[in-house]
């Protein structure tokens, strides 16, 4: 029995649906508002949604993100619509969404497609069991990262070119390096050919191989990358920096799996399986001439989308407690406990340079706090903590102009700065109650009476 939720406010419509889905068996939650349907979303083990794109709160296909990246169970998305629009079905497609709906529909044909989507989720539910994959050196388990472990038992179990997208530091090639531990090549190579490092003149030599005496400084016989990659995994990072003429070459070697060395008359083969990376969009460069599009159409067979870091809820505690306690192995050194304030500093952070700079800036943390058992929000570079502050310094302001009713009232907004206040002053003077008396003005009785009404510790 599946569980259905409706988000519409059209009391016809949910009546319809709600009539259908039970006299097929399932059961049935319906929402007005899209408020009211994230909480259900967030709480329960929805397998298919029908999702109204006008609402009273706001626009269905706008939510389509946050759906996916909060939603527990990641249900088959339906759009239902009294208006068809073009351009939302293409919106709404590219989400991954199952079917787009245009009002009135047939109760027939709605039936067989909730059907058919329940039948490819079940299908989806018993592949996932029995594929063991090992993801222990990915860390995080919020609803975005869990949708990319989907795409991944995908591209482990197939032999398909695979291109992974996502910003600067997100760990494309550690998703890469995954997907070949997981597949039937692991065994074999897995190399890494970096095309933003390599000059046009290089590149071809560096993938393909060279003779000797080739060119000038061939001194001698070079065997390519590709040919490195036989029976294993070639990854081609930065794919978007590969020069047009080289990714004319590459798209033929992707078809035949044979290409010719560089000053070489003879071709050789390799079987190798093909995944490349990029933070760049390769639809608009393939637009502006950039960028092959026959190639493109070979790289993602299987595409595999990585978030930014800030995208991923409360993956950030598990990878700044994972990163740590590694280098407190690699120092022999006892594990750090944290201090909430460090955690609640790193979550205000936007992180630009995702999970790379999120692992350097716990390295400097790490060393700012040598030999002391806890980590504090005053380890973290300055830097960090000054963005820190100035973002939470300028949503406190803007939080005054928005309208009367969703301001607290003057007491609550008292002590919500308070509260802030005392855990600021004690994280920055790593609780020296002398220290801290003295900067804030506060006598003794004072200071310790406010802790003892907000229950904080020392």
């Amino acid at each position: 029995m599946a569980l259905i939720l409706i988000i519409d406010d059209d009391t016809n419509f949910c009546g319809t649906m709600e009539s259908l889905i039970l006299r097929m068996g399932h059961d049935c939650l319906k929402a007005e508002t899209l408020k009211q349907g994230m909480e259900l979303l967030t709480t329960r083990d929805v397998d298919i949604l029908l999702l109204d794109v006008r609402l009273p709160d706001g626009n269905g296909l706008v939510l389509l993100p946050e759906i996916k990246e909060k939603s527990v169970s990641n249900p088959e998305i339906f759009i239902v619509t009294g208006l068809g629009d073009p351009d939302g079905a293409e919106a709404a497609i590219k989400e991954g969404v199952w079917d787009y709906i245009v009002k009135p529909t047939s109760v027939k044909q709605t039936k067989l497609s909730l059907t058919r989507a329940l039948k490819y989720r079940e299908e989806k539910k018993s592949k996932k069991q029995t594929v063991a994959m090992n993801l222990d050196r990915i860390i995080g388990d919020s609803p975005v990262v869990k949708q990319c472990f989907e795409s991944l038992t995908r591209a482990a179990v197939s032999n398909a070119p695979v291109l992974i997208t996502g910003e600067t530091g997100t760990g494309k090639e550690l998703f890469a390096n995954t997907i070949h531990e997981n597949s039937v090549r692991s065994r074999n190579n897995f190399v890494v050919v970096d095309c933003a490092s390599l000059t046009e003149s290089l590149l071809e030599s560096t993938l393909f191989g060279h003779k000797k005496g080739a060119f000038t400084g061939a001194a001698d016989k070079r065997t390519g990358l590709v040919k490195l990659a036989d029976k294993g995994t070639l990854f081609l990072d930065e794919v978007g920096e590969m020069p047009l003429s080289t990714q004319k070459s590459f798209l033929r070697v992707l078809q035949e799996k044979r290409f010719r060395p560089v000053g070489d008359s003879l071709e050789i083969s390799s079987d190798f399986r093909l995944i490349a990376a990029t933070n760049k969009d390769l639809d608009a460069m393939v637009k502006k001439g950039t960028f092959r599009q026959d190639l493109l159409y070979r790289l993602c067979a299987i595409h595999l989308r990585i978030p930014p870091l800030r995208k991923r809820g409360g993956d950030i505690k598990q990878l700044a407690m994972f990163h740590i306690n590694r280098l407190c192995d690699d120092y022999q050194m006892p594990n750090k406990g944290f201090e909430q304030v460090f955690f609640d500093t790193l979550n205000a952070y936007h992180w630009p340079g995702n999970v790379r700079e999120l692992f350097n800036v716990l390295e400097t943390a790490f060393v700012a706090s040598g030999y002391e058992k806890t980590l504090y929000a005053m380890h973290l570079p300055r830097e960090i903590r000054i963005q820190v502050a100035k973002a939470s310094i300028q949503k406190g302001a803007d939080s005054l102009d928005e309208p009367e009713n969703s301001l607290p009232s003057f007491k609550e907004f008292k002590h919500l700065m308070e509260i802030k206040y005392l855990k600021q002053i004690i994280a920055e003077n790593r609780g020296d109650v002398q220290t801290i008396l003295k900067r804030s003005g506060l006598s003794k009785s004072h200071f310790y009476s406010l802790l003892k009404k907000y229950d904080i510790k020392i």
